[in-house]
């Protein structure tokens, strides 16, 4: 089974380490020659986790999609959403005989779709052949080796099995679960509810609001999970409650990061150009929101942030009028 990582980020980064410690060799894309040279010339990402050192020679980089995707049987795909499409229009080779695995915690934006439903339709690759990877597990957690988790969704419970083993070492711990579009929908709900914890964050509000606004986001996630991919599911898991709390309360979560300066008065244009990662949540939130006039499922936290960000409503009195509606 050869194996490919696209993508040059840090989740990326942290991905490719997890799979060295079990396969003899990767295949990599990342889209830019020079960060390759300087990477094969480092030993290290330049840009992210730097902390982490790689046997180069381990790695056959490639700036090529097409060639990365033509040597590989398995590819790990970690291009942020927002950029999904664009790289995506560059190949030329047929995916309909490849496994993927998303390592994408966002959804497509334009299309409203969770990527196991946009590889299936528009690249027809079969249901039975799309794992979705998901946490919780940050990237910055996984350079320093300190303990994290992973569950892999799948409809093939033995292909999900396999992915596991690939992934599990003596700081990775892995499940595996059939729920793949509730892992998905879940993941792109969370970073929404990270961005409004850190809006109250940069609002100053305690942790007191921080806990019962995390308590009332689990039983919305629930409630548009059910409505929107029906499934016999427990949001207790960690894959769920516990993906949710890391990227809520997390030092290293982009999104909380995000929606805390916007609490504390930055507009969403200038905290994104401050940003150095992109923060999923931001478009995630305008997805759902789309979503959801479908479904009309009660939402007022995901409301709220969407509020904010592209009504551009005032945090301070959204935050406020929200907060009389928790319990």
């Amino acid at each position: 089974m050869k194996v490919a990582v696209l993508g040059g980020g840090s989740w990326a980064t942290a991905i490719a380490k997890m799979l060295l410690a079990n396969v003899e060799e990767i295949g990599w894309y990342i889209r830019n020659d020079d960060k390759i040279e300087q990477f094969k010339s480092l030993g290290r990402n330049p840009n992210y986790l730097t902390g982490i050192n790689f046997d180069v020679n381990k790695i056959n980089f490639s700036s090529k999609i097409n060639t990365v995707v033509k040597n590989s049987d398995m590819l790990f795909v970690a291009i942020p959403s927002p950029y999904l499409k664009a790289q995506l229009k560059r190949l030329k080779m047929r995916l309909d005989s490849k496994i993927i695995v998303s390592a994408v915690k966002g959804i497509v934006p334009d299309e409203n779709m969770i990527l196991s439903e946009y590889f299936n339709t528009h690249y027809n690759v079969p249901m039975e052949q799309i794992a979705v990877l998901s946490g919780p597990c940050h990237a910055e957690e996984v350079a320093l080796e300190r303990m994290s988790y992973l569950t892999i969704g799948c409809k093939n419970r033995e292909l999900a099995k396999q992915i596991a083993s690939m992934m599990t070492n003596s700081y990775t711990q892995t499940y595996v679960s059939e729920d793949v579009n509730g892992i998905e929908l879940s993941s792109v709900m969370k970073n929404i509810y990270a961005i409004a914890v850190g809006i109250c964050h940069g609002l100053k509000y305690g942790d007191n609001f921080q806990a019962v606004l995390i308590s009332n986001a689990i039983q919305e996630m629930n409630r548009f999970c059910n409505a929107a991919v029906p499934h016999h599911r427990d949001l207790q898991e960690s894959v769920y409650l516990g993906d949710l709390l890391v990227t809520a309360y997390s030092r290293f979560s982009r999104n909380r990061t995000f929606g805390t300066m916007v609490g504390k008065g930055y507009s969403v244009k200038t905290a994104q150009m401050e940003m150095e990662m992109i923060a999923e949540g931001y478009y995630a939130t305008k997805c759902i929101n789309e979503i959801n006039e479908d479904f009309q499922v009660n939402i007022p936290i995901a409301d709220a942030v969407y509020d904010i960000l592209y009504k551009r409503k005032s945090p301070a009195n959204t935050m406020k009028a929200l907060s009389l509606q928790l319990s």
